[in-house]
Protein backbone atom coordinates (compact mmCIF):
# COMPACT_ATOMS: atom_id res chain seq x y z
CA UNK A 1 0.00 0.00 0.00
CA UNK A 2 1.62 3.33 -1.31
CA UNK A 3 1.57 6.33 1.85
CA UNK A 4 -0.44 8.73 1.48
CA UNK A 5 0.17 12.05 0.21
CA UNK A 6 -1.58 15.13 0.98
CA UNK A 7 -1.55 18.46 -1.02
CA UNK A 8 1.72 19.82 0.30
CA UNK A 9 2.09 24.36 -0.52
CA UNK A 10 5.39 25.79 0.10
CA UNK A 11 6.89 28.76 0.12
CA UNK A 12 10.26 29.28 -2.29
CA UNK A 13 13.16 31.51 -1.38
CA UNK A 14 16.85 31.34 -2.08
CA UNK A 15 19.61 32.52 0.15
CA UNK A 16 22.70 33.25 -1.78
CA UNK A 17 21.63 30.67 -4.32
CA UNK A 18 20.94 27.56 -2.68
CA UNK A 19 16.70 27.23 -2.53
CA UNK A 20 14.77 26.86 0.42
CA UNK A 21 11.40 25.05 -0.27
CA UNK A 22 9.34 25.90 3.35
CA UNK A 23 6.27 23.93 3.65
CA UNK A 24 3.26 26.27 4.58
CA UNK A 25 0.34 24.28 4.43
CA UNK A 26 -0.55 20.37 4.68
CA UNK A 27 2.12 18.20 6.46
CA UNK A 28 0.80 16.32 9.23
CA UNK A 29 1.69 17.11 12.65
CA UNK A 30 5.09 15.31 13.53
CA UNK A 31 4.47 13.82 17.16
CA UNK A 32 7.70 14.11 19.46
CA UNK A 33 8.61 15.21 23.31
CA UNK A 34 11.74 17.22 21.82
CA UNK A 35 13.10 18.56 18.58
CA UNK A 36 15.31 15.87 18.24
CA UNK A 37 12.24 12.98 18.83
CA UNK A 38 10.51 14.87 15.93
CA UNK A 39 13.52 14.68 13.72
CA UNK A 40 13.64 10.77 14.71
CA UNK A 41 10.14 10.16 13.82
CA UNK A 42 9.90 11.99 10.07
CA UNK A 43 12.55 9.98 9.29
CA UNK A 44 11.33 6.80 9.83
CA UNK A 45 7.56 7.43 9.45
CA UNK A 46 7.54 10.19 6.88
CA UNK A 47 10.20 9.95 4.85
CA UNK A 48 8.21 9.11 1.60
CA UNK A 49 7.07 13.62 2.37
CA UNK A 50 10.70 14.53 1.91
CA UNK A 51 11.18 12.13 -1.17
CA UNK A 52 8.07 13.97 -2.48
CA UNK A 53 9.43 17.38 -2.04
CA UNK A 54 13.04 17.22 -2.29
CA UNK A 55 13.16 14.57 -5.62
CA UNK A 56 12.37 15.36 -9.28
CA UNK A 57 9.98 15.74 -11.05
CA UNK A 58 9.26 18.30 -8.08
CA UNK A 59 12.85 18.82 -6.51
CA UNK A 60 16.58 17.45 -7.98
CA UNK A 61 19.64 16.45 -6.28
CA UNK A 62 20.43 19.80 -4.69
CA UNK A 63 16.89 20.94 -3.26
CA UNK A 64 16.87 21.61 0.21
CA UNK A 65 13.58 21.88 2.46
CA UNK A 66 12.48 23.55 5.98
CA UNK A 67 9.43 21.90 7.87
CA UNK A 68 7.99 23.96 10.13
CA UNK A 69 7.07 22.02 13.65
CA UNK A 70 5.87 22.84 17.05
CA UNK A 71 8.88 23.73 19.22
CA UNK A 72 9.47 22.55 22.94
CA UNK A 73 12.12 25.19 23.89
CA UNK A 74 10.01 27.87 25.86
CA UNK A 75 12.15 30.64 24.39
CA UNK A 76 11.27 29.48 20.18
CA UNK A 77 8.92 31.43 18.28
CA UNK A 78 9.23 29.01 15.60
CA UNK A 79 10.99 25.60 15.21
CA UNK A 80 11.78 24.00 12.27
CA UNK A 81 13.50 20.52 10.72
CA UNK A 82 15.70 20.07 7.71
CA UNK A 83 15.73 17.92 4.73
CA UNK A 84 17.86 17.45 1.79
CA UNK A 85 18.62 14.67 -0.84
CA UNK A 86 19.33 12.62 1.87
CA UNK A 87 17.85 13.00 4.85
CA UNK A 88 17.84 15.26 7.83
CA UNK A 89 20.27 18.23 8.79
CA UNK A 90 20.54 19.53 12.55
CA UNK A 91 21.76 22.42 11.50
CA UNK A 92 21.41 24.80 8.59
CA UNK A 93 22.61 28.53 8.02
CA UNK A 94 21.28 29.64 4.75
CA UNK A 95 17.84 28.20 5.60
CA UNK A 96 17.59 29.84 8.91
CA UNK A 97 18.20 33.32 7.26
CA UNK A 98 15.71 32.59 4.90
CA UNK A 99 12.90 31.41 7.61
CA UNK A 100 13.74 34.19 9.76
CA UNK A 101 13.11 36.37 7.00
CA UNK A 102 9.94 34.55 5.70
CA UNK A 103 8.66 34.25 9.65
CA UNK A 104 8.72 38.23 9.75
CA UNK A 105 6.83 38.60 6.54
CA UNK A 106 4.43 36.28 7.37
CA UNK A 107 3.37 38.25 11.05
CA UNK A 108 5.10 35.00 12.70
CA UNK A 109 6.94 37.26 14.46
CA UNK A 110 5.64 41.29 14.85
CA UNK A 111 8.22 43.36 12.91
CA UNK A 112 10.02 45.94 14.42
CA UNK A 113 12.62 48.24 13.48
CA UNK A 114 15.92 48.51 12.82
CA UNK A 115 15.88 44.90 13.88
CA UNK A 116 13.48 41.98 14.45
CA UNK A 117 14.39 39.24 16.74
CA UNK A 118 13.31 35.68 15.82
CA UNK A 119 14.20 32.55 18.06
CA UNK A 120 14.13 29.63 15.78
CA UNK A 121 14.75 26.18 17.26
CA UNK A 122 16.50 24.13 14.94
CA UNK A 123 17.66 20.19 15.97
CA UNK A 124 20.96 21.69 16.81
CA UNK A 125 19.50 24.47 19.42
CA UNK A 126 17.86 27.30 19.56
CA UNK A 127 19.77 30.11 17.45
CA UNK A 128 18.50 33.94 17.63
CA UNK A 129 18.62 35.46 13.98
CA UNK A 130 17.50 39.33 13.64
CA UNK A 131 15.90 40.44 10.34
CA UNK A 132 17.13 43.86 9.63
CA UNK A 133 13.65 45.23 8.89
CA UNK A 134 13.92 48.99 6.85
CA UNK A 135 10.49 50.35 6.02
CA UNK A 136 8.31 47.94 6.93
CA UNK A 137 10.56 45.61 4.63
CA UNK A 138 12.83 42.82 5.64
CA UNK A 139 16.05 42.44 4.27
CA UNK A 140 19.88 41.57 5.58
CA UNK A 141 19.49 38.71 8.47
CA UNK A 142 22.33 37.54 10.94
CA UNK A 143 22.14 34.78 13.11
CA UNK A 144 23.80 33.73 16.24
CA UNK A 145 25.31 30.33 16.56
CA UNK A 146 25.17 27.54 18.82
CA UNK A 147 28.25 26.58 20.22
CA UNK A 148 30.65 25.84 17.64
CA UNK A 149 33.79 24.17 18.47
CA UNK A 150 37.09 22.29 16.91
CA UNK A 151 37.50 19.04 18.06
CA UNK A 152 40.31 17.91 15.76
CA UNK A 153 42.76 19.53 13.66
CA UNK A 154 45.20 18.61 11.46
CA UNK A 155 43.59 14.85 11.71
CA UNK A 156 45.09 12.41 9.12
CA UNK A 157 43.14 10.39 6.96
CA UNK A 158 43.84 7.91 4.32
CA UNK A 159 41.75 9.01 1.36
CA UNK A 160 41.32 6.88 -1.78
CA UNK A 161 43.79 8.29 -4.78
CA UNK A 162 45.04 10.98 -2.31
CA UNK A 163 46.64 8.94 0.01
CA UNK A 164 47.13 10.63 3.58
CA UNK A 165 45.76 14.07 3.70
CA UNK A 166 44.94 16.47 7.03
CA UNK A 167 41.92 17.51 7.72
CA UNK A 168 40.51 19.80 10.23
CA UNK A 169 37.02 19.00 12.02
CA UNK A 170 34.77 21.59 12.87
CA UNK A 171 31.35 21.75 14.51
CA UNK A 172 29.07 24.74 13.90
CA UNK A 173 25.60 22.92 14.58
CA UNK A 174 27.05 20.55 12.01
CA UNK A 175 29.99 18.53 11.59
CA UNK A 176 32.58 19.35 8.82
CA UNK A 177 35.50 18.45 7.60
CA UNK A 178 38.14 21.02 5.97
CA UNK A 179 40.63 20.83 3.36
CA UNK A 180 41.75 23.48 0.95
CA UNK A 181 41.17 22.34 -2.61
CA UNK A 182 44.79 22.86 -3.89
CA UNK A 183 45.67 19.63 -1.68
CA UNK A 184 44.13 17.96 -4.49
CA UNK A 185 45.41 20.40 -7.52
CA UNK A 186 42.02 21.99 -7.78
CA UNK A 187 40.67 25.75 -7.28
CA UNK A 188 37.20 26.43 -5.69
CA UNK A 189 36.74 29.09 -7.74
CA UNK A 190 37.58 27.46 -11.80
CA UNK A 191 37.74 23.93 -11.04
CA UNK A 192 34.69 21.95 -12.59
CA UNK A 193 32.07 21.28 -9.89
CA UNK A 194 32.26 17.38 -10.38
CA UNK A 195 36.10 17.20 -9.70
CA UNK A 196 35.23 19.00 -6.41
CA UNK A 197 32.45 17.26 -5.49
CA UNK A 198 34.68 13.54 -6.20
CA UNK A 199 37.39 15.23 -4.20
CA UNK A 200 34.72 16.14 -1.31
CA UNK A 201 33.07 13.23 -1.23
CA UNK A 202 36.45 11.19 -1.13
CA UNK A 203 36.87 13.06 1.97
CA UNK A 204 33.43 12.40 3.85
CA UNK A 205 33.94 8.74 3.35
CA UNK A 206 37.40 8.47 4.77
CA UNK A 207 36.63 10.80 7.36
CA UNK A 208 33.15 9.06 8.60
CA UNK A 209 35.25 5.58 8.49
CA UNK A 210 38.31 6.53 10.28
CA UNK A 211 37.28 9.57 12.80
CA UNK A 212 35.47 8.91 15.81
CA UNK A 213 32.88 12.36 16.99
CA UNK A 214 30.81 13.05 19.43
CA UNK A 215 29.08 15.96 20.80
CA UNK A 216 28.25 16.49 24.44
CA UNK A 217 24.42 17.19 23.76
CA UNK A 218 23.21 14.34 21.96
CA UNK A 219 24.51 11.57 20.18
CA UNK A 220 21.95 12.37 17.31
CA UNK A 221 24.24 15.21 16.71
CA UNK A 222 27.67 12.96 16.54
CA UNK A 223 28.18 12.46 12.70
CA UNK A 224 29.96 14.24 9.62
CA UNK A 225 27.76 16.08 7.62
CA UNK A 226 30.08 16.70 4.83
CA UNK A 227 33.46 18.05 3.60
CA UNK A 228 33.67 22.32 2.39
CA UNK A 229 37.12 22.88 0.62
CA UNK A 230 38.46 25.98 1.08
CA UNK A 231 41.25 28.26 -1.28
CA UNK A 232 42.91 28.13 2.14
CA UNK A 233 42.73 31.93 2.47
CA UNK A 234 41.27 33.20 6.01
CA UNK A 235 38.64 36.09 4.58
CA UNK A 236 40.24 38.85 6.09
CA UNK A 237 41.33 40.50 3.47
CA UNK A 238 38.55 39.46 0.71
CA UNK A 239 35.98 36.91 0.64
CA UNK A 240 37.63 33.00 1.15
CA UNK A 241 36.34 31.09 -1.31
CA UNK A 242 34.25 27.60 -0.22
CA UNK A 243 32.55 24.96 -1.33
CA UNK A 244 30.61 22.72 0.62
CA UNK A 245 29.60 18.95 -0.68
CA UNK A 246 26.80 17.47 2.06
CA UNK A 247 24.59 14.62 2.47
CA UNK A 248 24.70 12.48 -0.78
CA UNK A 249 27.06 14.61 -2.47
CA UNK A 250 24.82 17.22 -2.57
CA UNK A 251 26.68 21.20 -3.71
CA UNK A 252 25.86 24.08 -1.17
CA UNK A 253 25.57 26.98 -3.81
CA UNK A 254 25.65 29.42 -0.67
CA UNK A 255 28.60 29.82 1.20
CA UNK A 256 27.46 27.38 3.98
CA UNK A 257 26.09 28.93 7.55
CA UNK A 258 26.68 26.22 9.41
CA UNK A 259 30.20 25.90 8.00
CA UNK A 260 30.94 29.24 8.42
CA UNK A 261 30.27 28.57 11.95
CA UNK A 262 32.68 25.65 11.84
CA UNK A 263 35.26 27.94 10.31
CA UNK A 264 35.61 29.98 12.54
CA UNK A 265 35.67 28.12 15.71
CA UNK A 266 38.75 26.25 13.70
CA UNK A 267 40.26 30.10 13.19
CA UNK A 268 39.87 30.76 16.50
CA UNK A 269 41.58 27.53 17.94
CA UNK A 270 44.19 28.04 15.36
CA UNK A 271 44.73 32.23 16.83
CA UNK A 272 43.39 33.26 13.67
CA UNK A 273 40.81 34.96 14.71
CA UNK A 274 39.91 36.60 17.80
CA UNK A 275 36.61 38.49 19.26
CA UNK A 276 34.77 40.84 16.96
CA UNK A 277 37.43 39.32 13.62
CA UNK A 278 34.54 39.66 10.94
CA UNK A 279 35.79 36.96 8.29
CA UNK A 280 33.70 37.07 4.69
CA UNK A 281 33.55 33.70 2.51
CA UNK A 282 32.09 33.32 -0.63
CA UNK A 283 30.04 30.43 -2.26
CA UNK A 284 30.30 28.91 -6.18
CA UNK A 285 27.97 31.29 -6.90
CA UNK A 286 29.84 34.47 -5.52
CA UNK A 287 27.12 35.32 -2.75
CA UNK A 288 29.27 36.32 0.93
CA UNK A 289 28.22 34.89 4.42
CA UNK A 290 29.71 37.16 7.13
CA UNK A 291 31.24 35.27 10.03
CA UNK A 292 31.96 37.11 13.53
CA UNK A 293 33.23 35.67 17.06
CA UNK A 294 30.80 37.02 19.55
CA UNK A 295 31.30 34.94 22.23
CA UNK A 296 33.56 32.35 23.93
CA UNK A 297 31.74 29.62 25.69
CA UNK A 298 31.78 25.89 26.29
CA UNK A 299 30.71 23.00 25.22
CA UNK A 300 31.37 19.64 26.98
CA UNK A 301 35.07 20.01 27.29
CA UNK A 302 35.55 21.85 24.47
CA UNK A 303 36.35 25.50 23.98
CA UNK A 304 33.41 27.32 21.81
CA UNK A 305 32.29 30.43 20.50
CA UNK A 306 29.28 31.85 19.33
CA UNK A 307 29.46 33.14 15.72
CA UNK A 308 27.16 36.14 13.82
CA UNK A 309 26.20 34.77 10.82
CA UNK A 310 25.16 37.28 7.89
CA UNK A 311 23.65 36.86 4.75
CA UNK A 312 20.66 37.62 2.30
CA UNK A 313 17.21 35.31 1.08
CA UNK A 314 14.71 36.21 -1.71
CA UNK A 315 11.66 34.82 -2.60
CA UNK A 316 11.35 32.75 -5.71
CA UNK A 317 7.73 32.02 -5.71
CA UNK A 318 4.93 29.67 -4.33
CA UNK A 319 3.64 26.14 -4.83
CA UNK A 320 1.27 23.46 -4.64
CA UNK A 321 2.33 19.91 -5.26
CA UNK A 322 0.09 16.64 -5.47
CA UNK A 323 0.28 13.24 -6.49
CA UNK A 324 -1.90 12.29 -9.26
CA UNK A 325 -3.81 8.25 -9.15
CA UNK A 326 -1.50 6.40 -11.59
CA UNK A 327 1.92 7.89 -11.74
CA UNK A 328 4.23 5.65 -10.43
CA UNK A 329 6.77 8.21 -10.74
CA UNK A 330 5.14 10.64 -8.11
CA UNK A 331 6.59 9.47 -4.78
CA UNK A 332 9.58 11.28 -6.34
CA UNK A 333 13.03 9.76 -8.36
CA UNK A 334 16.86 10.93 -8.97
CA UNK A 335 18.88 10.66 -12.04
CA UNK A 336 22.86 11.23 -11.76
Amino acid sequence: MKPHIPELHTCEMHTGGEPVRIVTHGYPDIPGRTILDKRRYAREHLDHLRRFLMHEPRGHNDMYGVIPVEPDHPGADLAVLFCHNEGYSTMCGHATIAVSRWAVDQGLVAAREPRTKVNVQCPCGLVTAHVQVRDGCPGVVHFESVGAFAPLLDARVEVEGAGTVEVDIGYGGAFYAFVPAARFGLDVRTSPARSLVDAAWAVTCAAKAQLELDHPGHADLAFLYGTILTDGTLGDDRPSANVCVFADRQVDRSPTGSGVTARMAIQKARGQAGMGDERRFSSVTGAVFTGCIVEETRVGDHDAVTVLVGGEAHYTGEARFRSEEGDRLAGGFTVR
